[in-house]
């Protein structure tokens, strides 16, 4: 339909694997698991429930008619109740048994956290193979000198595996605090109204019963534990700390977008341009890094969408209110699934960047002899050069290339005006090899096959067997 809202994030951007995850019949089909899970579990700890009408829930489980949800709905003015009543319709010999002595919290909340766990789950897939491309594009460059900035000024060169190995250290520590938080994920489990497990109590009058039941439905659903204790809902902080961590990657590929952005400027790298694409409607000649603009553009919606996860749990009262739950429905699934877009956007440029080596050996070459002065000056010196009268010297022909670069347009001819001044007392050619690039770059080869050999490699065993899986 075209005369309603449409969500881009699952129209234009999200894959369907994302999609699906936080879709409707996920979420509700979910809901369903949990009760037939509840159900089994009350009924092997002893509560009246038979055999076939957990068959019955089994036989109709997938069958959910949103029409007749929505209709039951508008009468309840409930969600939940509306599902337990559809889905009672289609199962009678069940109704009376389904969600028994549970509260909605037990279907919405530990949906959600099952949502939240096969959505970080995905985003951990695609980021190990977004590392390991980007891993393999430092390795490629290690040794390529490049001219590095700070404020965004000419600064001493690195090489361009270096500069990328900021970026695959970033996303490394991103993936380790992923990870942190999934694997400290639990169930909101079986808690009752407020938490406090007395509607099951009254069901067992058997504390080591509750216990069971609830590790029985945590078992079922694919979970180790739940969380000791929640009030109504599980601690908001948990969806809080999960959107921090995703926020947390969405700056790590803003940032790395920028500079990709910016050495596309500079002519050193691009993204993978396609055959046909068009860079502007107006200007045919234009390459724009239009994936790069779009990862940053998501990017800055999963940043400020962070913000919810805070603010619904600073501003929650005593076991629960209930103004977290239309930001919730918004927040977490948008940001889960912008996260998605941004993750298969930068798989497709990291595997596809074209470097221009000779624009950057053409933009390092404009400012290396200004930053090569020292290692000229200290050799002439060596030679029996007069350090202060070297240091004048060079002083006035920087000053005499800076005005030929910024006010005549042409090019630096500071290393040709030092090898014609014979006050250094060196050779053209021990000039020339002083001012090597190779010798300006430290340790950064050493620096990057470190990173990825200690940090990143350990990480990755199971890499490809991931980018088999995606659909990028």
């Amino acid at each position: 339909m075209r005369n309603k809202y449409e969500n881009p994030l699952t129209s234009r951007y999200s894959s369907k694997e994302m999609s699906y995850i936080f879709s409707d019949d996920h979420k509700f089909q979910t809901f369903r698991n949990l009760w037939i899970a509840l159900a089994k579990a009350e009924k092997e700890l002893g509560l009246s429930i038979s055999d076939q009408q957990i068959q019955d829930l089994e036989r109709v489980k997938e069958e959910i008619d949103y029409q007749r949800v929505a209709e039951i709905e508008a009468q309840t003015r409930h969600d939940v109740m509306a599902h337990i009543k559809a889905y009672g319709e289609l199962a009678p010999s069940a109704k009376g048994i389904i969600h028994w002595g549970a509260t909605s919290c037990f279907v919405t909340d530990n949906t959600d956290l099952i949502l939240m766990r096969d959505g970080l789950d995905l985003i951990l897939k695609k980021l190990k193979v977004l590392i390991k491309q980007v891993r393999d594009f430092a390795m490629d460059y290690k040794d390529l000198p490049i001219l590095a900035y700070t404020h965004y000024q000419p600064a001493q060169p690195t090489t361009l595996g270096k500069r990328a190995s900021l970026w695959l250290y970033d996303l490394y520590m991103d993936y380790v605090e992923i990870q942190r938080r999934r694997d400290l994920l639990r169930l909101r489990g079986v808690k009752g109204t407020t938490g406090t497990q007395a509607s099951f109590m009254e069901l067992f009058e058997d504390g080591d019963k509750v216990d069971q039941l609830e590790d029985l439905v945590v078992k079922a659903m694919g979970f180790d534990k739940a969380y000791e204790v929640t009030g109504q809902t599980y601690s908001r902080k948990v969806d809080q700390e999960i959107l921090a961590s995703i926020s947390s990657l969405a700056q790590t590929m803003h940032k790395m977008t920028n500079d990709l952005r910016m050495m596309q400027h500079q002519k050193e790298v691009e993204e993978p341009y396609e055959k046909g694409q068009v860079g502007s409607s107006a200007m045919a000649y234009k390459r724009n890094p239009m994936r790069s603009e779009r990862i940053s553009s998501l990017a800055k919606y999963v940043i400020q969408a962070a913000g919810n996860g805070a603010l619904v749990y600073a501003t929650q009262w005593f076991e629960r209110t209930l103004d977290d739950s239309a930001n919730r429905r918004i927040s977490i699934g948008e940001s889960f699934l912008a996260m998605d877009a941004i993750l298969d956007i930068a798989i497709n440029v990291s595997q596809g960047l074209v470097v221009h080596e000779k624009m950057i050996e053409k933009n390092l070459k404009a400012e290396l002899p200004f930053m090569a002065t020292e290692n000229i000056l200290m050799e002439a010196v060596k030679r029996g050069g007069d350090r202060q009268e070297l240091h004048e010297h060079i002083r006035t022909h920087s000053q005499a290339a800076a005005a030929r670069v910024k006010d005549q347009g042409l090019s630096n001819d500071l290393i040709d005006r030092i090898i014609a001044d014979p006050a250094f007392g060196l050779s053209e050619a021990e000039i020339r090899d002083l001012i090597s690039p190779e010798k300006f770059v430290g340790r950064s080869p050493q620096q990057v096959e470190r990173l990825v050999k200690e940090v990143i490699d350990p990480i990755l065993q199971d890499v490809e067997d991931y980018h088999a899986q995606l659909h990028v």
